[in-house]
């Protein structure tokens, strides 16, 4: 499922699309293995659904800039952010991480390079349709 969101996003954006392979060596550690796609001299935006120490997000971002990717962005959906991810994030190459609200932001983990966006104009919208019998698959596109 990932490729496909990947594609809506890349659609929707109007970008192109570079997709990192890797291979999970452990459960905290991620191996990448290729880079499909032209990235040399462009910007990146990296995209995951869960970000939690961090190690697979900034071993891709390596592994981009490594191929001559310019700046490298990541857009999380839930950002946990366990043990030094924080610390991890702010020595890496990473300008900016962008997480929702889904997962409160302890004060402790406030980072300039951390962006936190809520998700609660989405969740309005969501169930304003559903009280109206509307569809809320266009929501989600």
């Amino acid at each position: 499922g990932g490729i496909k969101t990947a594609r809506a996003y890349a659609k929707r954006l109007g970008a192109g699309l570079a997709i990192v392979d890797k291979r999970r060596v452990s459960p905290e550690k991620a191996e990448v293995m290729n880079i499909l796609g032209e990235v040399a001299g462009k910007n990146a935006i990296l995209v995951d659904d869960l970000i939690a120490t961090g190690g697979s997000l900034l071993e891709a971002a390596h592994a981009l800039k490594k191929a001559g990717v310019k700046k490298i962005y990541a857009a999380v959906v839930h950002g946990v952010l366990s043990g030094d991810a924080v610390k991890d994030i702010d020595k890496s190459i990473i300008e900016e991480l962008i997480i929702t609200d889904t997962i409160p932001l302890d004060d402790n983990k406030k980072h300039p390079k951390i962006k936190v966006l809520s998700v609660a104009p989405l969740l309005a919208e969501a169930i304003k349709r559903i009280h109206k019998e509307e569809s809320i698959s266009c929501l989600f596109d």
